[in-house]
């Protein structure tokens, strides 16, 4: 696998404890007039480091993050732990719809409405996700191009993910999948 989709180091540790199984996107900035797109249906979870993250999401998953910020590898590597398979995503025309996921996501309410609002649609992405946990972290030298707003880049080498473990049972996730689909419908 080389797919990878970026997203804060801190969703990424809630993902790969199945305290979450979902990511909401809006796009970055680098991907242009057409927004946020599907590419992928598996790729591995990139953790970004941006700092305010810790002050953006729920008081219990921001008590992680100095956990999360004392552990992460120098900056000039990449470490990959988790992948994930897309189980199914939603478009998410209003934030009244947005906001029937709380409690289903680590983020505050005001960063979803932010999120919700930034540029010329009013949607977000909803994207329900089995996460894998890697049999042993992968280390990979931190490169140029997989800087800036972007959700999705290639990494330069294939990253072996057949020996990956779900973090979630069948049950647990069919759980959170239910869920999921209700606050939806």
């Amino acid at each position: 696998m080389r797919a990878a989709f970026k997203d804060w180091a801190i969703v990424v540790d809630a993902l790969g404890r199945g305290d979450q199984i979902i990511i909401l996107r809006k796009g970055g900035i680098s991907e242009g007039r057409g927004g946020f797109q599907m590419q992928h249906d598996e790729f591995l979870l990139f953790p970004t480091r941006y700092h305010q993250q810790g002050e953006m999401v729920t008081p219990e998953a921001a008590g992680r993050w100095s956990e999360i910020e004392a552990n992460f590898p120098p900056e000039d590597v990449l470490r990959f732990e988790f992948c994930a398979q897309v189980e199914e995503w939603h478009e998410v025309q209003s934030l009244e719809q947005a906001n029937q996921l709380r409690g289903q996501h680590i983020w505050k309410d005001q960063i979803i409405a932010d999120r919700y609002e930034w540029g010329r649609e009013q949607k977000i992405f909803a994207i329900a996700l089995r996460v894998f946990q890697l049999p042993d972290a992968v280390d990979l030298p931190m490169l140029k191009e997989y800087g800036g707003c972007k959700s999705w880049i290639e990494v330069a080498q294939e990253i072996d993910t057949t020996q990956t473990k779900p973090v979630l049972s069948d049950g647990e996730l069919a759980t959170k999948l239910q869920s999921f689909r209700s606050a939806l419908a």
